[in-house]
């Protein structure tokens, strides 16, 4: 692997080929990503990774953001400067990291790093963004998003 790491798709997609996908997820979380409280808690258990995947922006769900239902809120001011950011990096070309995304209950996908890039997407009109699944073993099989069974 070449360093520094660059923390693209293409990078991502060339540690899951060579079965590294978690090591990505961990190193991008523990460093330009900014969060490591969330890269230990996935370490509690064992995890199944798949991606990344090229998904639709309406089917991700997120756990951050203003609005009072969210799991973690964030207030509109700070959210909507952060994403404003994000919006002018994507339009002068930065590639985003995938998104990190939970399979949870019934199959829906819970976007658990990426809430930010997200929005941005959204409000430039994107169609879909990149991802990197994840679930802990028994719950929902990953097989319906990569196409095994």
């Amino acid at each position: 692997m070449t360093l520094p790491l660059t923390f693209t798709v293409e990078e991502a997609m060339v540690f899951a080929k060579q079965d590294c996908l978690e090591e990505w997820v961990h190193l991008f979380l523990k460093t330009i990503g900014g969060n490591v409280p969330f890269s230990e808690g996935l370490k509690r258990e064992r995890r199944n990774w798949a991606g990344p995947l090229l998904l639709p922006l309406h089917e991700l769900e997120r756990c951050c953001g203003p609005e009072p239902e969210m799991e973690f809120y964030t207030p509109a001011e700070s959210w909507d400067a952060h994403v404003g950011e994000l919006i002018t990096s994507l339009r002068e070309g930065w590639s985003s990291p995938p998104l990190i995304v939970q399979v949870i209950e019934e199959g829906r996908l819970s976007i658990r790093d990426g809430n930010h890039r997200h929005k941005a997407l959204r409000r430039l009109g994107e169609p879909a963004a990149w991802v990197i699944l994840w679930n802990t073993d028994g719950e929902t099989d990953l097989g319906a998003w990569t196409g095994a069974r």
